[in-house]
C-alpha cells in the first residue's frame, strides 16, 4: 500500500488511492428483520458473485445478522460453496413455478449460524420458459422473498450471469444491486449494458432499487493490469466503487471444495478479512443495518 504524510500524521492509502479505513464492527442488533434484498449481480461470468454471495452471507451471520442467500444461478455454485446438496430436494425452482408453496418449507439451514439458503440446481434452467408467459412475471421472485423478508435482517441474491428474465426479477425484488468487477480489462466492458439494464429496471419496475456499489475482485498489486485497471474503474465510478477490494488467492477454490465460507476455512487470511471489511463497509455506507 501507498504511504503519505501529512502534517506528520501517517496516512495510509488502500488499493482504490483512497485512506485506508478499517470500518467499525456492527453494533448488535436489539430484533431481526425486515431484511433488506441485495442482488449481487453481472452479466459476465467468473468474476466473484458466487464467492462473494458466499463469503459476504457469512461475514454478515458472524456480526450476528440473520442471512438468507438466494442461489438464482441454474448452476447451483452458491448451493456447493455452503456444502448444501441440491438433488432430489426442493429449489427455488419450485416456488417460481408453484407461487402457492410455502417457501419455508425449502430453506435450508447451512453450517455457518445465522445463514440459510434458497437452494438451486439445474432445474432453475427451466425457469425463464415456464414464466414468460406468466402475469408479472418480473415480480415472482419479489412475492417469493415477501414471505420470507420479516425473518432476516439481508438476503443476498446471487444471479446467474445473463441479463434475462431471472435477473430482471432479482433486480426488480432487490433493494439495491452489488456488482462484483474482475480486475480485468473486458471485465469493464459490459458494465456500462449492465448499468443500462439497472436503469430500465429502475424505471419501469422498481424505482426504490439502488446501485449500492461496484466491488474490485480478484485484484493483484503485482501486476500493472491489476492496478491499472482498479485505476479505471474508480476513475469511472468514484465513490460507488468499494474501498475494500478482493485480492486473488487459491484459497478460494479451497474454501469451495470444502463447502465452507472462506472465514470459516481460513478465518485469518487476507480474503477472509476482507469479507468481514466489506461487511462493515456496507454498514458504514448504510446499505445495510
Amino acid at each position: 500500500m501507498a504511504k503519505t504524510h501529512k502534517q506528520s500524521d501517517e496516512v495510509i492509502l488502500g488499493p482504490t488511492g483512497r485512506p485506508y479505513h478499517g470500518f467499525a464492527t456492527p453494533p448488535e442488533l436489539d430484533s431481526h428483520g425486515p431484511a433488506r434484498i441485495v442482488a449481487l449481480c453481472n452479466q459476465k461470468g467468473g468474476v466473484g458473485k458466487t464467492t462473494t454471495s458466499i463469503n459476504l452471507a457469512a461475514s454478515f451471520a458472524s456480526y450476528g445478522r440473520k442471512v438468507l442467500a438466494v442461489d438464482f444461478d441454474p448452476q447451483g455454485a452458491l448451493s456447493a460453496g455452503l456444502g448444501v446438496a441440491t438433488h432430489d430436494v426442493p429449489t427455488i425452482y419450485d416456488l417460481l413455478v408453484d407461487m402457492k408453496r410455502d417457501p419455508h418449507e425449502v430453506v435450508v439451514p447451512t453450517a455457518t449460524p445465522g445463514l440459510d439458503l434458497l437452494p438451486a440446481n439445474i432445474d432453475l434452467s427451466a425457469a425463464e420458459v415456464h414464466l414468460v408467459n406468466e402475469v408479472a412475471r418480473e415480480m415472482i421472485l419479489s412475492h417469493v422473498l415477501r414471505r420470507l423478508a420479516p425473518e432476516y435482517d439481508l438476503i443476498l441474491i446471487d444471479c446467474q450471469p445473463s441479463l434475462g428474465l431471472l435477473t430482471v426479477n432479482a433486480l426488480t425484488a432487490a433493494h439495491g444491486v452489488l456488482v462484483p468487477l474482475e480486475c480485468e480489462f473486458f471485465a469493464l466492458r459490459g458494465v456500462a449494458l449492465l448499468v443500462e439494464t439497472i436503469e430500465k429496471v429502475q424505471d419501469r419496475l422498481n424505482p426504490s432499487l439502488e446501485l449500492d456499489g461496484l466491488l474490485a475482485t480478484m485484484y493483484d498489486s503485482r501486476t500493472l493490469h491489476s492496478r491499472e485497471v482498479l485505476e479505471r474503474i474508480v476513475e469511472t465510478f468514484g465513490d460507488k466503487v468499494f474501498e475494500t477490494v478482493i485480492g486473488r488467492t487459491v484459497k478460494f477454490p479451497d474454501a469451495s471444495v470444502s463447502g465452507v465460507p472462506i472465514i470459516d476455512f481460513a478465518p485469518e487470511h487476507p480474503a477472509a478479512q476482507a469479507y468481514l471489511r466489506l461487511a462493515r463497509e456496507l454498514v458504514d455506507r448504510g446499505a445495510v443495518a
